[in-house]
């Protein structure tokens, strides 16, 4: 069993070691402690309630007026295919509607995962370009080859 909750910052380490072992392959962005302590705010952490061990973790960064950013998904491998990354964007995405967003977006190469979560490809051009203020410091940023999703959130 896990709960979701909001990190201290006694589990800075973790999510760095967590998100560390998919920066490693290539696959999301390093995140150095420094930011970590600087955006734990955003974050939603999974943990086992019998290890106490963090197995998930994902962020919610406001971007621009209603848009944000669902970034920094991670889950320890032996504990994928629990439903633990689908549970923490979904209490991302209820976050971000509690303050207004009525349109999320990832940057992902997992996009079959996104997918089953109602998230659509769209291109990167067609995102502002306040987002990409981050990216300058990307080792990628001038061959990015992450993929653009959003998730729009129904009106009324």
């Amino acid at each position: 069993m896990f709960v979701y909750r909001k990190p201290t910052f006694a589990d800075v380490d973790e999510i760095h070691d967590l998100i560390a072992v998919y920066a490693s392959q290539g696959l999301m962005l390093p995140k150095p402690h420094s930011t970590l302590y600087e955006t734990l705010r955003e974050f939603v952490v999974a943990e086992d309630v019998d290890t106490k061990k963090i197995v998930g973790v994902g962020a919610l960064h406001l971007t621009w007026h209603e848009l944000a950013e669902v970034r920094s998904m991670a889950v320890d491998e032996n504990f994928s295919r629990h439903g633990i990354g689908s549970a923490i964007v979904k209490k991302l995405l209820d976050e971000g509607r509690t303050v207004g967003v009525k349109k999320f977006f990832t940057l992902t190469y997992r996009p079959e995962f996104f997918q089953s979560l109602g998230f659509v490809l769209t291109t990167k051009e067609s995102l502002p370009h306040k987002i990409w203020k981050e990216c300058i410091d990307c080792p990628k940023f001038a061959n990015c080859d992450e993929i653009a999703m959003t998730l729009s959130v129904a009106s009324g």
